[in-house]
């Protein structure tokens, strides 16, 4: 078996215990105040009594704290964020050019990767909070929903684009583009481009702007983006000055991406 490609559920080397522990591990960190046994089995579509004993077994671990009627994660959990950080190159790599982009711009930079149908933050360079949701890294938005996303999701095979847009997209905005062949209609756009603007799909007054980061081997890996509020930066102005900056950003951190 070609170890990048992934087993379907029904295989005889999927782990379905393991699986199944991972998914309560993300139910238990949708919730800031802590969730009862119950809730832990409804969302993560388990039996109490096997929810139970993953979290009996979390809290021996010391991966899940209780106060006898709540489950919470620990802080323990950011270490297997911190192992995927501590595996890739990436962030260090970027963090300087980052920084110095952002600088140059007078707005927030980031970096994000591709996970699903979602994105996650694995550097950012942050000016002042231009979001309702203070965003940092680790943090995970919709990829269909964002520049970041748009431009990794481009990258895809156009097979592999809709499977990751088979789910509904939700309408955070009233301008949010929700209708899925009108999103795949874009992604080929963004492919042609080289880039992405997404207006206010995100969050109403937010403007950004993408580009991808490729490998020696052409193989997007990340995308680099800069984020505005939309009463200072017009759409003109992304293309105009930002995109040219995106770009040269982009093409100091490739050299130093491995294929």
């Amino acid at each position: 078996m070609d170890a990048q490609e992934p087993i379907d559920t029904d295989d005889r080397d999927y782990v379905s215990a393991l699986a199944r522990g991972l998914r309560l591990i993300e139910v238990c960190g949708e919730s800031e105040i802590g969730l009862s046994l119950a809730q832990v089995a409804q969302r993560s579509e388990i039996s109490r009594a096997a929810a139970r004993r993953f979290l009996l077994t979390l809290h021996a671990l010391g991966y899940v704290s209780s106060d006898g009627k709540l489950y919470r994660l620990t802080p323990k959990v950011l270490v297997l964020g911190n192992a995927f950080l501590g595996s890739t190159a990436l962030p260090r790599i970027v963090r300087p050019v980052l920084e110095n982009l952002s600088r140059d711009l007078g707005e927030s930079c980031s970096v994000a990767v591709l996970d699903g149908s979602e994105i996650v933050y694995v550097a950012r360079e942050q000016t002042g909070r231009i979001m309702s949701v203070d965003l940092g890294i680790g943090s995970r938005l919709p990829a269909a929903s964002t520049s970041m996303g748009r431009v990794l999701l481009a990258a895809l095979p156009p097979e592999e684009r809709a499977r990751r847009l088979k789910d509904p997209t939700l309408a955070l905005t009233p301008r949010t583009v929700t209708d899925r062949k009108a999103l795949l209609r874009l992604l080929d756009s963004v492919e042609k481009q080289g880039w992405c603007v997404v207006d206010q799909e995100l969050e109403l007054g937010l403007r950004s702007m993408a580009v991808p980061l490729r490998d020696a081997g052409g193989r997007t890996v990340g995308a680099l983006n800069v984020g505005t509020q939309v009463a200072r930066v017009s759409i003109e102005s992304l293309r105009k000055e930002m995109l040219p900056k995106l770009r040269a950003a982009a093409a100091a951190i490739e050299p130093f991406l491995l294929q």
